[in-house]
C-alpha cells in the first residue's frame, strides 16, 4: 500500500519543518540572527495511465490520465535575511548595520567570516573584536590613552585621548554585500562564510550606494517573529497528526486485508 511510504515521507517532512521552527525560537534572542524557513517539493510521479496517451485506433487520447504521487521531499532551508529591530545599548563598541552588508571577522585561520552581530568588544591590545576574540577586518584599534570613542555613520572610527581636544581618526570600518546573500554558509558563533552559492564578497563604506549605514551603541536583534512562527508550529504538528492518521488508516485497511477468509 503506498499510503504508508508516502505518509512517511509526509511525517518526515514536517518533522524537519518543527526542527527549523524550533532553531528560529531558540535563537530569538541572538544578535543578527536570521530566520530560516523550510520548503518542500513534491517527488515523482507513477504513471499507472499516461497522460495523452491514445486511447482508441482513431486518435484518441487520454485527457488526464492516472499519476500517483510518492510523496514529499525538502527542496530547501530558506533564509531570511530581512532587517531585524535595532536596541540600544548605551555601549560605544556595539555597532548594527542599518540596511544591507556584513561586517567582516578574521578567523584564527586566517579566513574570513562574515556577521550582522556587532555586539563587539576590545581585546587586551585594544583591537575590536568579538564576543570570541576574533578580530574585525580591517583591524581598529583604540588607543590606551582614549577617553572617548566615536564611529559614525559611514564607519568613520574616531577618539579623543587624555590631554587633548580634537579628536583623530584612528580606522574605518567597511562592510561587505553578497549577491545572494541566502547563499552564504552558517558556520556558528553568528557567523557565515562565503559559498558558491552567495558570489563573491563585495566590499565598500557604509552609506555608499547597496550598503547600509552604522549605528554606534545599537545591536540588531534578530528577525524572528514569535507570533509567526508559533503559528507555523501548529500548522505543522497539526499536518504531523494528519498524516499520522492517515499510516493508522492505511494500517487498518490492511488488517482487513489480511483477515479475510
Amino acid at each position: 500500500m503506498r499510503a504508508l511510504s508516502i505518509a512517511a515521507t509526509g511525517m518526515l517532512a514536517q518533522q524537519l519543518n518543527v526542527e527549523v521552527i524550533s532553531n528560529n525560537l531558540a535563537n530569538m534572542n541572538t544578535s543578527g540572527f536570521k530566520r530560516q524557513r523550510a520548503e518542500f517539493q513534491d517527488l515523482l510521479y507513477q504513471n499507472i495511465e499516461r497522460i495523452g496517451a491514445s486511447s482508441s485506433d482513431t486518435g484518441t487520447v487520454v485527457p488526464t490520465g492516472v499519476q500517483i504521487g510518492v510523496g514529499v521531499k525538502a527542496g530547501t532551508v530558506y533564509r531570511v535575511t530581512s532587517q531585524g529591530d535595532l536596541t540600544p545599548t548605551d555601549n560605544d563598541y556595539d555597532l548594527a548595520i542599518e540596511g544591507k552588508g556584513f561586517f567582516t571577522i578574521q578567523l584564527p585561520s586566517g579566513e574570513d567570516a562574515y556577521t550582522r552581530a556587532g555586539n563587539f568588544a576590545l581585546s587586551p591590545d585594544g583591537q575590536l573584536v568579538t564576543s570570541d576574540g576574533y578580530v574585525l577586518s580591517p583591524g581598529i584599534n583604540i588607543p590606551q590613552d582614549a577617553i572617548d570613542v566615536s564611529i559614525n555613520s559611514t564607519g568613520e572610527v574616531q577618539v579623543v585621548t587624555d590631554g587633548s581636544v580634537d579628536p583623530q581618526v584612528v580606522g574605518q570600518i567597511e562592510l561587505v554585500s553578497f549577491f545572494n546573500e541566502a547563499g552564504l554558509e552558517a558556520i556558528g558563533s553568528n557567523l557565515l562564510k562565503e559559498s558558491a552559492a552567495s558570489g563573491a564578497a563585495s566590499t565598500g563604506t557604509p552609506g555608499t550606494p547597496g550598503f547600509g549605514t552604522i549605528l554606534q551603541g545599537f545591536v540588531e536583534t534578530s528577525n524572528v517573529n514569535t507570533v509567526s512562527e508559533i503559528t507555523t508550529l501548529i500548522s505543522a504538528q497539526r499536518a504531523y497528526e494528519m498524516i499520522g492518521k492517515v499510516i493508522t488508516t492505511a494500517d487498518e485497511m490492511l488488517s482487513v486485508t489480511s483477515n479475510l477468509k
